[in-house]
């Protein structure tokens, strides 16, 4: 801790971190004991962020994130967007193709970012907002390729390459975000039906290695 910095700030969003890490919910004796803090602050932090709804206790007193928490990540797409565009653009434009990144939602996949190429006669239209399965498309299936290589934190396990997806009828292709914290998502192109030029899938990759260094 530095002299500018807040120690009890600091101990709340730990304690979201850790909560936000643990399925279950933790108990204020487990949170006090990852926190090396006595049980008094704990409570102390839980009620002062059960007041913003940012987390809830349940009947048998273990607590976990609230709903709150969703009203603050809202808010977070725009700026994932931003940062993402420029290597969605270079993307597009090098392939033909629309581009697009898609993160999860919930149990989802959700289309939060897409740029169309400018120069092609004919290209495949994606919306953002766009949501399916993590398992209809070259988008969630390659989330679930890197939560398979351990959340995304082993190295990437490379590109995914779909044909007829189920929701746009088009050619996918898609390569994970990897290295990022609390964030799972991908980056990829969707192209009219039939064959898949060898290029596209390391250039997916490349872009999503790119995203990811623009949002570390």
């Amino acid at each position: 801790m530095t002299a500018e910095t807040s120690q009890t700030l600091d101990r709340g969003v730990r304690v979201l971190k850790l909560l936000a890490d643990s399925e279950r919910g933790l108990t204020v004796t487990e949170l006090a004991g990852r926190l090396s803090v006595n049980r008094t602050v704990v409570y102390r932090l839980l009620a002062t962020l059960e007041q913003h709804g940012l987390v809830r206790r349940d009947i048998g007193g273990r607590a976990r994130v609230g709903l709150g928490v969703l009203r603050l990540a809202h808010r977070v797409h725009p700026l994932l967007r931003e940062a993402a565009l420029p290597a969605l653009r270079s993307l597009a434009e090098d392939l033909g193709a629309t581009a697009h990144l898609t993160l999860v939602d919930g149990s989802e996949a959700l289309a939060v970012a897409v740029v169309e190429p400018s120069w092609t006669d004919f290209h495949v239209a994606y919306r953002t907002g766009l949501r399916h399965a993590l398992g209809d498309s070259a988008a969630g299936r390659a989330i679930l390729a890197a939560r398979s290589h351990g959340n995304g934190h082993r190295p990437d396990p490379g590109f995914v390459i779909t044909r007829a997806e189920e929701q746009s009828g088009a050619c996918g292709a898609a390569a994970a975000l990897v290295g990022l914290s609390g964030i799972e998502g991908s980056v990829g192109v969707v192209m009219l039906s039939g064959l898949v030029p060898e290029r596209v899938g390391p250039r997916v990759v490349e872009a999503a290695t790119e995203v990811a260094d623009a949002l570390r």
